[in-house]
């Protein structure tokens, strides 16, 4: 086993931060055994359907915020969202995920028809909500239409970073308790961060690892900030691939079970970056099964990877890509081995 000391917040503060070479692989070299010791070597895929780029929120990093005029909007029809599924069932995802921007058109009665179509067609799969904050009474009433998981990054776990990042009258306390409600229902639930957003130092990188550990999330999303020309930070330097890769390993070191995805994001940075998250202790990676018409529109950030891609080539590429490095591409549901329910540190 190879001896990472993260006893304490000097610890790991030391590992945000490290340039040694040699530290930050041991540091991987760590999380790849913690990671073989839950998973082994499986990678699961999941079908990613971007189906709505509206959003009625205004977060200063996001190329789809409420008052970018230059984004071209969209929404898919059920029909176009089914065939999705239809696309990737056929391909053999067994887990689906519905990520979107806060769409006001998408109300509880749309989003409930989505999912109990979706659950009719596919009733052994996953089914992933990825659509912001809602009323608990929301998140029951998707949950009991079929719905299993749901990811809702905090994007960071420190107040005044948050405030930076997003208008008044967002709130990280809102954030969390959203995460912490679905949890409770009985969602598998991730959360998540960028690495490198304006204002963010190593402190909040350590408070946003604090704050995994007492969530105790099935998934946990990190990927480099990477600025949209179209928003307040577009000038901003973006996040780099060695601190992502660090932030990584230390998630897994620090949540042995959780699953952790390798971005599209982190292979946008890098067309080596999400094998790179694999060998850093990721797990999980989501192809693009969205309408080839539609991938470029959803921007959250610029030069967004895989959208010229089919659904097939898309798989059938990283699935290629993912056995190079000696990993196992696993098509199946891909659960957590965390527990479902409330936290035993809540």
């Amino acid at each position: 086993m190879n001896m990472v000391d993260l006893s304490g917040d000097a610890e790991i503060l030391h590992y945000i931060t490290t340039d040694d070479p040699a530290e930050a692989e041991s540091l991987y070299a760590a999380a790849r055994e913690v990671r073989e010791e839950h998973y082994g070597q499986d990678v699961y895929f999941r079908g990613l359907i971007e189906f709505t780029n509206y959003c009625k929120n205004d977060c200063y990093y996001c190329g789809i915020r409420r008052s970018n005029s230059n984004a071209e909007r969209y929404h898919l029809s059920m029909e176009q969202i089914l065939y999705c599924c239809q696309m990737g069932d056929m391909l053999g995802y067994r887990s689906f995920v519905l990520q979107g921007g806060e769409d006001p058109w998408f109300t509880d009665d749309r989003i409930t028809e989505m999912v109990e179509a979706i659950r009719r067609e596919y009733p052994e799969h996953a089914i992933t909500l990825s659509i912001g904050e809602r009323k608990r009474e929301s998140y029951e009433r998707f949950f009991q239409a079929g719905a299993n998981r749901y990811l809702l990054r905090h994007e960071t776990a420190n107040d005044e970073h948050y405030g930076k990042l997003h208008p008044a009258v967002m709130s990280l306390a809102e954030r969390k308790d959203c995460l912490f409600a679905l949890r409770d229902i009985g969602y598998q639930v991730g959360a998540g961060f960028m690495v490198g957003t304006p204002y963010q130092t190593p402190e909040c990188l350590l408070e946003d690892l604090r704050f995994l550990e007492k969530l105790d999330p099935h998934m946990v999303g990190i990927g480099p900030f990477i600025p949209q020309a179209a928003t307040p930070f577009g000038a901003c330097p973006g996040g780099t691939l060695e601190q992502t890769l660090r932030m990584l390993a230390l998630t897994r070191l620090l949540l042995p079970k959780t699953l952790l995805p390798a971005t599209t994001a982190l292979g946008t940075i890098d067309p080596r970056g999400r094998e790179l998250g694999l060998m850093a202790g990721a797990n999980v990676v989501m192809p693009n099964l969205s309408p080839k018409a539609v991938r470029k529109l959803y921007a959250l950030y610029d030069n967004k990877i895989c959208t010229g891609d089919e659904a097939a080539e898309c798989r059938f590429c990283m699935e290629g890509r993912i056995r190079d490095y000696g990993f196992v591409p696993d098509m199946g549901r891909g659960d957590s081995r965390v527990e479902i329910g409330v936290p035993a540190s809540v």
